[in-house]
């Protein structure tokens, strides 16, 4: 029979049908929080993961030019599509691994696990001596990145009250092209022949990445476990703990809380769940959201990593453009990447997540099909063609960033990580590795009516995916994440 709450309403124990039955309203006193500099800070030091990523990305296309041109590397364009491909590969592979132990072994392990991953990764890329290391460390330093969005959106989501959930999540995987503008302007700097040169330039340009993971290591180390984790793994007192620290800091603010809303939890204590329980949560009980999550990232996956990892080619090939000024190209086109989720992100706790979600995924998908076709008419000079990528990727960005929001909320707790892991896996394994593979191939041709084909694919997935989220998508602004997907451990109603 259970005792109720203890004495600070968070968390009772008791014995029901011989399992350990928790009653808890530490959920509901994290969503009650106002937005504070613990928030804030958290935000920065696991949000920066889509920096790093962005950071990642596009080096691989801003030093594309310097890497065909290496006389160590000798990259073809076919090549520079195969390291793009091999470094989704690689994320997706990291995703499934790592995300499956972020739900084993906790949050906060395996943010420290991906990151040290990627540091040693993408240090290693920067010392490649011909094209089969560089793929090698490609691969390796996309497993890190993958593992890291699994265990980051996690962490984040489970700490973000959920009236901001929405935003802050959409913000900070709009975040990518901060890193993009970073590695855009290190290789202009970098590639430059009269400040460094573009053989030793492309290696000093992953060294960026090495120096902002080692700085990421120490903005983390603050950072708790996530309460939510350490109830459904038999730890309350933990979590208590940690929930009670954060709201001292809002009374000796004298910053008065609200009461927690609705009834207590009662969760069935566990150490893990199960494979076999997993996949019947994905694919039985939740296969709605699962061809939703599926129709989300696929699409996205494609449409990114196709135009993305090949962006540079398109530039060089059609538009004459030198390969070190590649970067100044990128630049605005990252703005228009970040303004996006910055500027569109409230509308979806507020309009909602069904019609955002429907509306920015069938306008990336019309304008880029719009912009293909002016392309291959000859219609464009680089500089309408930037423009033309500026607009698409405004809503394109805020689209991309929500599907990854949709598949991290709409799953149960305890499958949480390894939910965004199957889906980040299976969407870019389908739309991130065919992707720049199909466009390398096609811009290898030099023809534009080839490449148009390769737009109008990306721009049909979108629209298709819009319609899926139009149709079954879940409204799930607003509220708790324990009122969006039931925990598996959660015992009676």
């Amino acid at each position: 029979m259970s005792q109720g709450t203890n004495g600070q309403g968070s968390a009772g124990v008791s014995e029901h049908n011989q399992a350990l039955i928790y009653e808890t309203d530490l959920p509901a006193r994290l969503d009650r929080l106002p937005w504070s500099r613990f928030h804030s800070l958290l935000v920065l030091a696991l949000g920066i993961t889509w920096l790093l990523d962005g950071l990642e990305v596009t080096l691989a296309g801003s030093v594309a030019g310097a890497l065909k041109d290496s006389p160590v590397l000798q990259m073809s364009n076919a090549d520079i599509g195969l390291a793009g491909a091999v470094y989704i590969a690689g994320a997706v592979l990291g995703a499934l691994f790592f995300g499956w132990l972020t739900d084993r072994l906790g949050r906060r392990k395996l943010f420290f696990i991906t990151l040290f991953v990627y540091i040693g990764a993408t240090a290693a890329t920067a010392f490649a001596w011909n094209l089969w290391s560089f793929l090698l460390f490609r691969f390796l330093t996309g497993a890190g990145i993958g593992g890291e969005y699994t265990a980051i959106n996690s962490t984040i989501q489970e700490f973000t009250p959920a009236r901001f959930r929405g935003w802050v999540d959409l913000t900070i995987n709009g975040t990518f092209w901060i890193g993009a503008a970073l590695g855009a302007a290190g290789s202009i700097v970098l590639l430059d022949p009269d400040f460094v040169g573009s053989e030793t330039g492309w290696r000093l340009c992953f060294g960026i990445g090495t120096i902002l993971g080692l700085l990421i290591v120490f903005m983390r180390l603050w950072i708790p476990e996530s309460p939510r984790w350490l109830l459904i793994h038999n730890q309350p007192e933990a979590a208590r703990r940690i929930v009670e620290t954060i709201e001292r800091r809002y009374h000796e603010r004298g910053i008065a809380l609200p009461p927690p809303q609705g009834k207590p939890l009662r969760l069935r204590a566990r150490d893990h769940t199960p494979l076999k329980e997993v996949f019947r949560s994905l694919f039985v009980v939740h296969r709605v959201r699962a061809v939703v999550g599926m129709s989300l990232l696929t699409a996205q996956a494609f449409f990114y990593n196709a135009i993305f990892f090949t962006y540079a080619l398109v530039l060089t090939g059609f538009y004459q453009v030198p390969s070190a000024q590649v970067g100044w190209y990128v630049l605005p086109f990252a703005l228009g990447n970040f303004c996006g989720p910055l500027l569109l992100g409230r509308l979806f706790d507020v309009l909602g997540r069904r019609i955002m979600i429907s509306a920015t995924y069938f306008i990336s998908g019309a304008l880029l099909a719009v912009s293909g076709y002016l392309f291959e008419q000859g219609a464009l000079d680089v500089i309408e063609q930037t423009i033309a990528w500026m607009v698409i990727f405004f809503f394109a960005s805020a689209a991309a960033s929500s599907a990854y929001l949709t598949v991290a909320e709409t799953f149960p707790l305890e499958i949480r990580a390894l939910a965004i892991a199957v889906f980040y896996a299976f969407g870019t394994g389908l739309g991130g590795i065919s992707g720049p593979t199909l466009f390398g191939a096609l811009i290898e041709t030099g023809e534009r009516s080839h490449v148009l084909v390769g737009y109008l694919i990306g721009a049909g997935l979108m629209i298709m995916a819009a319609l899926v989220q139009a149709i079954w998508g879940v409204a799930a602004e607003r509220k708790s994440l324990e009122q969006v997907a039931r925990p598996l451990s959660q015992a009676g109603d």
